[in-house]
């Protein structure tokens, strides 16, 4: 049977730090992306790309907030659903281009996803998720005095980001429709921005103000379509322990134990590469089969077995 992949793409997979992130740099780096996977569409595996949206989505927000005196204000799901329309027809636009230049016998889908979570989870009143730009030292007072609604966290010494509540996913609502294009050969772009949070309240579904985290969703659609191989891509070809010191050492093959290990140490910080480690360590200790971790440029070797960090069941 044909490998099942399911490849999440990081944020400077589609944005680049210090760039303004317009629509022609955003399809410019897409590309890049995508064409770096290349080998991967013209294998026989079956293939579903998620993404995260963290500049997206607070763009839409300040635009909503901006525009507050003449429409009305978009709740924080519906500003999720919005960047997945949008990102997806990025990605499947450039992998059509891709696919009809290549001769490439694939499609591309885009389907809005819902995923399901909890009203009542803690970290609905604990926002710890980061969105839209970095704001530096010399912005942080004039940020904090225009916009007092917002909660901002130093993400990183000495630059700051918007937060917003980030429940944990429960189930992917279209899973069933995801596997069922994946029979059909088509490349599926999914859960998008981690997928747009929603509540059952009586008979309703309902919209949550929240952001999922993309990794975590990732390894649970991943889970869920019992895939291969769960690859987060992300700016560096391996993960580090004592990361930023001279000391610093590359992971090649982890267990999930000593992924573990790392994680209640303090090696992977909250708002880096924490949340890529805790999805690896869903995904593989729920019996997926490995969680490789690496840089676009590396995907295909770190595959094939040749670079990135992988994490393994033992």
């Amino acid at each position: 049977m044909a490998e099942t992949l399911v490849i999440a793409l990081g944020g400077n997979a589609i944005t680049r730090p210090g760039e303004p992130g317009t629509i022609p740099q955003q399809f410019e780096h897409t590309a890049e992306t995508l064409n770096r996977l290349k080998p991967l569409f013209e294998s026989d595996a079956r293939i579903v790309i998620t993404h995260g949206n963290g500049p997206q989505i607070g763009n839409i927000l300040i635009r909503s907030e901006e525009g507050e005196r003449r429409v009305p204000r978009l709740p924080l799901d519906t500003c999720v659903s919005d960047s997945q329309g949008g990102m997806g027809y990025m990605i499947q636009r450039v992998a059509c281009e891709m696919f009809r230049r290549e001769n490439i016998a694939r499609g591309a889908v885009t389907l809005i996803t819902q995923v399901l979570v909890n009203e009542g989870d803690p970290n609905m009143v604990h926002p710890s998720k980061p969105i839209g730009p970095f704001y530096g030292r010399d912005e942080i007072e004039g940020i904090r005095a225009e916009r007092a609604h917002w909660e901002l966290g130093e993400v990183e010494p000495g630059r700051w980001r918007r937060l917003v509540a980030s429940p944990r996913p429960l189930r992917i609502l279209e899973e069933g429709a995801i596997a069922c294009l994946l029979d059909a050969g088509i490349v599926v772009i999914a859960c998008g921005g981690g997928g747009i949070p929603v509540a059952w309240e009586g008979g309703r579904l309902v919209g949550v103000e929240g952001v999922i985290d993309k990794d975590l969703a990732s390894a649970l659609l991943a889970r869920g379509l019992r895939a291969h191989k769960l690859i987060i891509l992300t700016s560096v070809e391996r993960v580090a322990i004592r990361f930023g010191r001279r000391d610093r050492e590359w992971l090649g093959a982890i267990s999930v134990a000593q992924a573990r290990q790392y994680l209640d140490a303090g090696e992977f910080p909250p708002g880096s590469m924490g949340p890529k480690i805790e999805a690896a360590i869903e995904f593989v200790s729920r019996g997926g089969g490995e969680c490789i971790i690496t840089s676009a440029e590396q995907a295909v070797r770190a595959i094939r077995g040749q670079g990135g960090t992988h994490i393994v069941a033992s």
